[in-house]
């Protein structure tokens, strides 16, 4: 008996936390604060659906409650309950009655799945974004305005944002959820995926997410989204285009020119293997997941694949004057 009392209380417990837990969580990383008419509307489809399964959940409770009370054996009545066999009424409505609520879940999903379905080629009042995964970081390209960043995607409010989706390496899944589902980034030569989502009608940030177990890092394969608004999205574009590889730190431009250029863009400067670290000072994370600080900057020049492990980027023999020297001149990269 004290064993069930005591499995009994395990049981209460782990029910109260997990109902402590339910009210945890970040909201700008959440499909159930939707932002913008893509997120909306497939916020609707998931009520629709817990609405459904809430329904049968509460008849079949009810029957076999019912039906446990209504037909208990009562004390001293040995008697043999009438057989019954088949009810011809019950079995056309137990059949019938789950095709309705299918056809209740199918039309409306049928029909959000046609409209959310991107063409190829973007319309012209459309921003056109291309989006590629890499292990374990982001790189957004914006074609019409000539750009390339990384882990740190900007956009004006009140647009609407045609996506092509390829990845560099492994199959990745693109997913910011308070605007919009997941859609995968498929190996492949000229295998391309296309999505559309609207970025909503408020300023704010949302965190995006790999949505598909892609290596040892995949949990921390993490992006920024920043609604701005659109002056502040053209003073952007602008800034970025002008933004310089130069800084006041001479030593460290030389250090890292010298061993990291080769990888890393820094305006019209460098290669496209790695991150685009135009404007890095002003970033707020460090690979997407350290808080954006020299110390931290530090820590991961030194050592990458302690912090994420299995990413591409090599621990490069730099002594640490030379390490304080790189993260200092990336701390100044600013947008003009």
């Amino acid at each position: 008996m004290r064993k069930w009392l005591q499995k009994g209380r395990l049981l209460s417990l782990i029910a109260m936390l997990a109902i402590l837990l339910t009210g945890c969580g970040d909201p700008t990383l959440s499909t159930l604060v939707p932002q913008g008419d893509v997120a909306d509307k497939q916020f609707q489809l998931m009520l629709i659906s817990i609405s459904i399964m809430i329904l049968v959940l509460v008849v079949v409770f009810v029957l076999y409650f019912f039906v446990l009370i209504k037909f208990r054996k009562k004390a001293g009545d040995d008697s043999m309950p009438e057989q019954v066999e088949g009810n011809h009424m019950l079995e056309i409505l137990w059949t019938a009655i789950p095709i309705l609520l299918l056809i209740i879940l199918a039309v409306p999903t049928v029909m959000r799945t046609f409209e959310f379905d991107a063409d190829a080629k973007p319309s012209k009042n459309e921003l056109s974004l291309k989006v590629t995964g890499h292990q374990y970081w982001w790189e957004f390209e914006y074609p019409k305005e000539e750009l390339i960043t990384s882990q740190e995607l900007v956009l004006p409010v009140d647009t609407k944002v045609h996506v092509e989706l390829t990845t560099a390496d492994v199959i990745h899944s693109f997913w910011i959820p308070s605007l919009a589902g997941k859609t995968d980034t498929n190996p492949g030569d000229g295998s391309k995926n296309y999505m559309w989502f609207d970025t909503g009608s408020k300023e704010a940030v949302y965190k995006g997410k790999c949505a598909e177990l892609c290596g040892a890092s995949h949990a921390l394969m993490d992006f920024k989204v920043k609604v701005v608004s659109k002056e502040e999205y053209k003073a952007w574009v602008s800034g970025f285009k002008k933004a310089s590889a130069s800084t006041g730190d001479a030593d460290g431009q030389k250090v890292f020119e010298k061993n990291c250029l080769s990888c890393h863009a820094v305006g019209e400067k460098g290669g496209n293997t790695g991150p685009n670290l135009t404007g890095f000072g002003e970033k707020e994370k460090i690979a997407g997941i350290m808080d954006h600080s020299k110390a931290n900057l530090k820590k991961w020049i030194k050592d990458p694949q302690e912090y994420k492990p299995g990413n591409e980027m090599p621990k490069l023999p730099l002594s640490d004057e030379e390490v304080d020297a790189v993260a200092d001149y990336l701390m100044e990269l600013k947008l003009q």
